[in-house]
């Protein structure tokens, strides 16, 4: 018997970030949205702990590990801890979301297993129960479940859906070069000194979400890690002025990045801009839209 869960990636459409903590993490107000790009990860009873990859032709999988170092191993090992089974899988992931581009696709694999070894092996573990477990894997994972639009809080872990009556269309730009988290928020700490004052989620996004209206919602696109990644990769600010020059609506870093979103109009906009961007020589191009649901089974 196996199992089929697909998870979404995650795309910040505001990224508010605080003065760091004693725990050395930096509080967040953010409001996370999934789009349709997807990792599927497929379960099956093994006599170990197992882990697989395939990928999507565009997809790089180099830096994915294939031990019991992959969250998706702690993610298993976690859920049997809870329910106080000794169980083990094997568990297959086929990529489609880009690796290390800032688009939670780790995460979304971690909550895709969560869900799918719940099933193969009946446990029935509470909603509440699953996303404490996803909680404590990393703040990206209790989103990969829920899915659609979020308001996340904390570390990002603390998540409350939000009213999104929009059908948006947006265009995904890779980048061969990945850019260290860590890093990001050590640039961000050194530009921002001791100004920084706890985030807080702009209630003009919340209304151009709750319109569905594009050009309230480019005009309200938020990421405080934008800049300090720019200062990182000044590279990436190419990307930015010819998304800009493609039509965009509006064009940000993906999280710590280095993927870039670029908000269209509609589907057609969407691969108008998609094939602007391919014009110019980008070779990671992907159109997607959102929200979309979070980690769910599904059948082939």
């Amino acid at each position: 018997m196996t199992i089929t869960v697909r998870a979404a990636a995650k795309f910040n459409l505001h990224l508010g970030v605080g003065p760091v903590r004693e725990d050395g993490f930096h509080p967040l107000a953010t409001v996370y949205h999934a789009i349709g790009l997807y990792d599927d990860v497929t379960v099956s009873e093994a006599g170990r702990w197992e882990v697989a990859l395939t990928a999507e032709d565009h997809i790089a999988l180099g830096e994915v590990p294939t031990g019991d170092d992959n969250i998706v191993v702690r993610a298993g090992r976690l859920l049997t801890g809870h329910h106080g089974i000794d169980r083990t899988a094997r568990i297959e992931i086929h990529k489609g979301i880009p690796v290390a581009g800032g688009l939670a696709g780790g995460s979304a694999d971690a909550a895709a297993t969560l869900v799918a070894l719940d099933r193969l092996w009946s446990l029935e573990t509470s909603d509440e129960d699953l996303l404490a477990l996803a909680g404590q894997l990393g703040s990206d994972v209790p989103f990969a479940l829920i899915g659609a639009t979020a308001v996340g809080g904390g570390r990002g872990e603390i998540v409350e859906p939000v009213a999104d009556n929009g059908a948006w269309w947006w265009v995904a730009v890779g980048n061969e070069q990945g850019l260290s988290t860590p890093s990001v928020y050590r640039a961000f700490d050194e530009l921002a000194g001791a100004e920084v004052s706890d985030p807080q989620v702009p209630e003009r996004l919340l209304m151009a979400l709750e319109k569905g209206d594009p050009e309230l919602l480019a005009e309200a696109l938020t990421n405080d890690l934008q800049a300090p990644a720019l200062e990182l990769r000044p590279d990436l600010a190419q990307t930015f002025a010819d998304g800009e020059e493609a039509g965009a609506l509006a064009v940000q870093l993906s999280g710590s990045g280095p993927t870039i979103l670029m908000l269209c109009r509609d589907a057609a906009h969407a691969r108008e801009v998609a094939r602007a961007m391919q014009a110019r020589a980008y070779d990671r191009v992907w159109t997607a839209p959102g929200p979309v649901a979070g980690a769910h089974v599904v059948s082939y």
